[in-house]
C-alpha cells in the first residue's frame, strides 16, 4: 500500500519562504521518480491537470518548471522529498502535491505519476 504524506504548507507573506516535506512508503521500486506538483485556484474548474513544480529522478536528474527556477529547490533523501520555496508570490498560492512514479523515466505530466499525497495548502498574501 503506497502512501505519500506531505507536510509544511501554511500561510506566508509575499517574499517569504516555506519548506514542504513528503515521505513515501509502501513500495519496493528502486529509485523512483518523485515530484512536486500544484493546483492553483480556479485551474481545477477549468479541467487543467496539476502543473509540475519540480521533479527529481531516481538517478539524480532534477527538472524545474520555469516559474520555479531560481526560487524553488527540490532535494531528496531516499524516499523523502523536499521543496524549499523562497521569494514566494501570490501566484504561488495553491495546493501542493507530492507524487511518485513507479516505472522507468521521470516525466513532467501529472497524468504519468502513479501515486499522490493528499496535498498541502500554500497561501501567499
Amino acid at each position: 500500500h503506497v502512501q505519500l504524506v506531505e507536510s509544511g504548507g501554511g500561510s506566508v507573506e509575499v517574499e517569504g519562504s516555506l519548506r514542504l516535506s513528503c515521505v513515501v512508503s509502501g513500495h519496493t521500486y528502486v529509485k523512483p521518480c518523485m515530484g512536486w506538483f500544484r493546483q492553483v485556484p480556479g485551474k481545477e474548474r477549468e479541467g487543467k491537470e496539476r502543473e509540475r513544480v519540480a521533479t527529481y529522478g531516481g538517478y539524480g536528474r532534477i527538472s524545474y518548471a520555469g516559474f520555479a527556477e531560481g526560487r524553488f529547490t527540490i532535494t531528496r533523501e531516499k524516499d523523502k522529498l523536499y521543496l524549499q520555496m523562497d521569494s514566494l508570490k501570490p501566484g504561488d498560492t495553491g495546493t501542493y502535491y507530492c507524487a511518485v512514479r513507479l516505472n522507468s523515466g521521470c516525466p513532467i505530466r501529472a497524468r504519468d505519476f502513479d501515486y499522490w499525497g493528499q496535498g498541502t495548502q500554500v497561501t501567499v498574501s
